[in-house]
């Protein structure tokens, strides 16, 4: 009786209270095993999400190549990009430029008394002659950086004592037969200014002795004080060695603008940056029709240029990739065409060489006949890379030329 009252209780009883106690573990594996399924489903959506976000910002990335020789005005450029964008340098990179300034000023310096004496200049004056023997003991410090404050002070009299030498001038202004950078004459013009502070270190040592915990903190002092303007940055030379990059957004469209060295030795590290760019910025310093390359004293600086230009705009990796022509040193240009005749360097020229509009327009129709494929219009514009005004109102129509001409598919506004 008891056994049949069994049966009928299970019979009875609902599923749930009669399941065996293994079956209840069951039950929670597969309730686990469903979560573990619906989290690896949310995951994969995420994932999913996260690279069609991706690929949707690499399509809408305007990504901006500086290609040209050296010294061309590449880093310049992408400097004005930084500053017309309000991205400003911070102190440690204000203080790196105020020392590659110092070294910019000795070393332009060192080049100008060689150039005086290769070129049989004489001295002004016998005391100038014992100033730029003080200037040519100056050698810099191996793997060093720039120069120090406490080092550049040393020389400052020197420096203002020799750019006001008649040789020195003369030296200057043959400065097309050897290898001087075209911002020498900014920061020798401005030595005052940049020295001035500098200067007053050696009231501190009329005051103090020079090894004096006094004459350190006040020479310590008046050197801190000076901080490169923001032409002082523009004007600021130093060689690129690898590959820079600058993020910026305007209209809320992502922009990336890449600078490669321009020398021959860091060519081969263009190649690392061709994938996905949007144009190309091809940077010609307008105004080295009659100067020689610095790693090649035979090739002219114009030539060469024209070469690479003429390598990169027939690639067929650049097929649809606008490339766009900035004839740079507009300024220095003007400069150049009073006193030295273009038909020198390139006697095809028709036109008068002393016309700003002749020389502009047979530089453009010079690089336009290196494309095999002339079917497209030539991009060009003529530049001064340390005129922030210029570029700001260059860059503003580049900017619309390069969204017209590649991103014609994508909703920009």
């Amino acid at each position: 009786m008891s056994g049949v009252v069994r049966t009928l209780s299970r019979c009875l009883l609902p599923a749930e209270a009669t399941r065996e106690p293994g079956g209840s573990k069951q039950g929670r594996r597969e309730e686990r095993d469903a979560a573990k399924e619906r989290e690896a489903r949310r995951r994969s959506r995420e994932i999913d999400a996260m690279l069609a976000r991706e690929r949707r910002a690499v399509r809408r990335l305007v990504k901006i190549l500086l290609l040209g020789a050296g010294e061309s005005g590449k880093s310049t450029f992408l400097k004005q990009m930084r500053i017309i964008n309000g991205q400003e340098f911070d102190k440690k990179a204000l203080l790196d430029f105020r020392d590659t300034i110092y070294e910019n000023i000795l070393k332009g310096m060192r080049v100008l008394v060689d150039a005086r004496d290769k070129l049989g200049i004489s001295w002004q004056s016998c005391e100038n002659e014992k100033q730029g023997m003080l200037v040519m003991s100056w050698e810099g410090r191996v793997g060093a950086s720039g120069v120090e404050p406490s080092e550049f002070q040393l020389y400052v009299m020197a420096l203002s004592a020799l750019w006001a030498d008649t040789g020195i001038q003369e030296a200057y202004a043959r400065r097309s037969e050897f290898q001087l950078s075209e911002s020498v004459k900014y920061f020798l013009d401005n030595l005052d200014r940049i020295g001035q502070l500098v200067s007053l270190a050696q009231m501190c040592r009329e005051s103090f002795p020079f090894s004096s915990a006094a004459y350190q903190k006040m020479t310590l002092s008046c050197f801190q004080s000076y901080v490169p303007s923001r032409q002082d940055i523009l004007f600021a030379r130093k060689a690129t060695k690898g590959i820079v990059e600058h993020d910026f957004f305007i209209k809320k469209i992502p922009f990336k603008m890449v600078d490669v060295g321009g020398q021959r030795s860091q060519r081969q590290k263009w190649f690392q940056c061709f994938d996905g760019i949007t144009s190309i910025l091809f940077m010609v310093s307008s105004s080295e029709y009659d100067q020689v390359l610095m790693e090649d004293r035979r090739t002219n600086r114009l030539v060469e240029s024209m070469n690479i230009f003429e390598t990169i705009v027939n690639n067929k990796l650049f097929l649809n990739v606008s490339i766009i022509l900035f004839l740079n040193k507009t300024d220095l240009l003007v400069e150049k065409i009073r006193t030295v005749d273009i038909r020198k360097n390139f006697p095809e020229f028709r036109g008068d060489p002393r016309r700003l509009e002749d020389v502009q327009a047979f530089l453009v129709q010079s690089f336009s006949r290196k494309r095999r494929n002339r079917g497209k219009p030539l991009f060009h514009h003529f530049t001064t890379a340390v005129d922030t005004e210029n570029i700001r109102f260059v860059f503003h129509a580049v900017k619309d030329t390069i969204l017209q001409e590649n991103l014609k598919d994508i909703m920009l506004q």
